[in-house]
């Protein structure tokens, strides 16, 4: 029997878990923590990742814990006016084959966990990599507590921070974008009847916009708050935020957002960093997935998708049953077109969010409202390259 090593208990990691020993391979998935947990918050599960999770066996499960949005918006955090609107919701499955679902981390990250537990994936906590070793039996992983694991392949997908994608291609410094996000979650039961409708929000105003949208079938409404900073902050998930310096940051904005941030208690402070995208994703039997391949900026809310997308088209590949070099370098060209593309997009969004007033702006959005009004169809379209992409067909 194959036996593949897993670095990293992420979404992606997970997945790759859950597939591969669904695909008849020995796994062994090491995570530096002891369980998953609440880390993170909302995440957007498009309908090209949705397809993924069908692939799995696990959409069922996923969607008894989401929230399907009805629409997704963006609008001008100051008055109010709508730029674009697409429909989602049941219209969303009949254009793209899959739902478009919002759902918590910590819910998809533990129905994952629990399928491939049960399908025989082996999981370690408390097991930090630190390094690979290529021998001519296999690759080695190394772990800080001084085990180590040998597989026929090593799947890195030890996150945005991966000391294994260091390995492949040396020491990299990652570049403050000049952006930073607040995150958090609030208890739908605290807020006004009405003022989170059944839609994902994106306000959007000069510097800065937030995205709105409900989770846990509507009982939880998550935020991510995006501001430009001239100084440095610490990347990571889990910096304490000051609930007042964000609500001062978006003073004078629509009722609809100074009232959600009004009822803010926690929130988490997040430095958003770019990081070389011209990397190599495979070394021998080595081959990085997810985040650790390719990190992207939260503007386009693609990221965990991709490392599902990445998942299904590496298991295509590994059922072609070459030299295993050449059938992660396969993937990895597969892969890289469309990821980068996504990267680029992405990076797009957000300078389209933060346009300061003036002829540039007025014209942009002023062009996209028009088209998203007057040819609905046309304007969902744009998102046909994305959504209605398929990562699974030819996967058995």
């Amino acid at each position: 029997m194959r036996h593949a090593v897993v670095a990293g208990g992420g979404i992606a990691g997970m997945a790759a878990a859950l597939a591969l020993v669904r695909d008849g391979w020995e796994v062994d998935l090491c995570e530096e923590a002891a369980v998953p947990g609440e880390v993170g918050a909302g995440l957007q599960v498009s309908p090209n990742a949705a397809k993924v999770l069908r692939w799995l066996g696990v959409l069922d499960q996923v969607r008894e814990h989401a929230f399907m949005p009805k629409a997704a918006e963006l609008r001008d955090g100051v008055t109010g006016n709508l730029i674009y609107s697409i429909a989602l919701g049941p219209a969303a499955e009949a254009r793209w084959g899959a739902p478009y679902l919002s759902v918590h981390r910590a819910d998809l990250l533990a129905t994952l966990s629990e399928a491939a537990r049960q399908a025989g994936a082996r999981i370690h906590g408390n097991a930090r990599a630190t390094s690979y070793v290529v021998t001519p039996q296999g690759p080695v992983l190394k772990l800080a507590d001084g085990e180590s694991l040998m597989g026929d392949v090593l799947v890195a997908a030890d996150g945005i921070r991966s000391v294994l994608r260091s390995q492949i291609n040396g020491a990299e410094a990652p570049r403050f974008t000049g952006k930073v996000a607040w995150r958090g979650l609030i208890p739908a039961e605290r807020l006004p009847e009405g003022l989170v409708p059944p839609v994902t929000t994106v306000w959007a105003g000069p510097g800065q916009h937030l995205v709105v949208y409900r989770l846990r079938g509507g009982s939880l409404v998550n935020f991510v708050a995006v501001q430009e900073r001239g100084e440095w902050i610490e990347e990571g998930w889990c910096k304490p935020g000051d609930p007042d310096e964000l609500r001062r940051s978006f003073a004078g904005w629509r009722p609809e957002v100074t009232g959600l941030l009004a009822h803010v208690e926690t929130t988490f402070l997040w430095g958003l960093f770019a990081r070389p995208e011209q990397v190599r994703w495979v070394e021998g039997p080595i081959v990085l997935i997810g985040d650790a391949a390719h990190p992207m900026l939260p503007f386009m809310a693609q990221g965990a998708a991709m490392g599902l997308e990445d998942v299904a088209v590496l298991l295509r590949e590994l059922e072609t049953g070459g030299e295993m070099a050449d059938v992660l370098l396969a993937y990895e060209e597969r892969r890289w077109q469309r990821v980068t593309k996504v990267q680029h997009r992405s990076r797009a969004n957000g300078e389209l969010f933060h346009k300061q007033p003036g002829i540039e702006r007025a014209g942009q959005w002023g062009l996209i409202s028009a088209v998203s009004r007057m040819a609905p169809s046309l304007a969902t379209g744009q998102l046909d390259w994305i959504y209605g992409y398929d990562p699974t067909q030819g996967v058995g």
